[in-house]
């Protein structure tokens, strides 16, 4: 399990460039990205497309390519396997198998954006993208009383909506933060409460990808 750089291609290490250079088949989420990066460090391991569409139709055979002594070296778009991303079905059926599964150390998006946001980051609660529909209310609802950071990730069409309904149910007061393009040229991140960084994208439609960081509720 390879994570990959979320922004700046540099931002890889020595140990992923390794592994991906002596692995026999790397699985990629979008074979069409992996191949940039690949190709900025003269890596010339075969590709196939691992994603959320087909891993349950290919991860036995994955397995199998193992269990006849094959390395196999998993990465997405950008990140670490199993956040948010392609990674947990394979991994566990090779656990189950018996097989070794290690995970590099690298990029994943949530942590700068939580340290960078200012708020308490000694505990906090990852949850990731929230429900489009079905759900979505009753995790906001429980959401509401927990008293650690929350981190969220958002594309950018439905980020005033999810500023806006995390407003509703935990407070237009909460403070918060969101992160975008982190490890890129335009890394911005903005910080407020709910209601101001919802009104923030309204008035400006950032683009790119999210990482939005909301203050835990007070303690009774």
């Amino acid at each position: 399990m390879v994570p990959t750089p979320i922004g700046n291609l540099k931002d890889i290490t020595l140990r992923a460039i390794e592994t991906l250079q002596n692995a026999e088949l790397i699985l990629a989420e979008d074979t069409r990205t992996s191949t940039k990066l690949l190709k900025q460090y003269d890596i010339a391991t075969p590709l196939r497309a691992y994603h959320m569409h087909n891993e349950h139709k290919i991860s036995d055979g994955l397995v199998d390519q193992l269990k006849a002594g094959q390395t196999l070296a998993l990465i997405t778009d950008a990140g670490t396997p199993g956040i948010s991303d392609p990674g947990y079905l394979l991994a566990r059926k090779a656990i189950d198998s018996g097989l070794t599964v290690q995970t590099l150390p690298g990029a994943t998006a949530f942590v700068p954006a939580l340290v960078n946001s200012g708020l308490p980051n000694h505990n906090f609660v990852f949850e990731g993208f929230l429900p489009p529909k079905k759900g979505r209310q009753t995790k906001l609802q429980a959401l509401a009383s927990e008293t650690r950071t929350l981190v969220f990730y958002e594309s950018p069409y439905r980020l005033e909506r999810t500023l806006r309904d995390l407003a509703k149910y935990l407070g237009n007061d909460r403070p918060a933060s969101f992160s975008r393009e982190i490890s890129k040229k335009f890394e911005d991140t903005q910080r407020g409460s709910l209601a101001e960084l919802a009104q923030y994208v309204k008035d400006h439609s950032p683009k790119g990808e999210f990482v939005i960081c909301v203050g835990g509720a007070a303690s009774k």
